[in-house]
């Protein structure tokens, strides 16, 4: 068992971190592993940069479409609910009208269409960012813990097709960081 993680057997390579002194360099760097061909990394700063947000590609989430998904299905339960107990389970014949009234079923199926759609977005989120996790790889770093206060990060995922150990580390210590670390979960 392993102290750091709590975990029992070796513990699995996930990827290397590179510490930098400014916030130029980590900018240069992040440029470089991006025109490298690397897709699969991040970077972490004291405070937001701007031209961070512009290098470190984000993905497009799959997020609206389980909302979309959780409405349409929230649209269909509260219709079929209503329209079975209206026409099928107790048929009143009130002044007249048909059993199937659509318009009065419009408030109710409005409300569980947003009720679904609100359920889907927060388990969807929860699921996409693989939530509840207590504890991230990156804390294993005992470095890490300034990325809060002065220090800046270059974390390069070693899922990335282009990833080599020791091709990245050379090219990251060939980027002017200071120390690349091997990142273990």
């Amino acid at each position: 068992m392993t102290a750091a993680t709590g975990q029992s057997g070796p513990a699995r390579f996930v990827g290397l971190l590179a510490e930098f002194r400014t916030e130029a360099e980590l900018v240069s760097a992040a440029s470089a592993v991006r025109g490298a061909g690397f897709r699969r990394f991040d970077a972490f700063t004291p405070y937001p940069v701007e031209e961070l947000s512009q290098i470190v590609e984000s993905h497009h989430s799959r997020l609206p479409w389980l909302v979309f998904g959780g409405g349409v299905v929230g649209a269909i339960c509260g219709f079929t609910l209503q329209y079975w107990t209206a026409v099928k389970a107790y048929p009143m014949n009130i002044g007249g009208r048909p059993y199937d009234s659509w318009p009065s079923f419009i408030v109710v199926t409005f409300e569980t269409t947003i009720l679904f759609a609100a359920f889907a977005a927060v388990l969807g989120m929860l699921a996409l960012n693989g939530l509840p996790r207590p504890h991230h790889p990156l804390f294993n770093v005992p470095r890490f813990a300034l990325a809060s206060r002065d220090s800046y990060f270059l974390f390069v995922d070693a899922c990335d097709p282009r990833f080599d150990r020791a091709g990245t580390r050379e090219q990251l210590l060939g980027l002017a960081a200071m120390e690349v670390s091997d990142v273990e979960d």
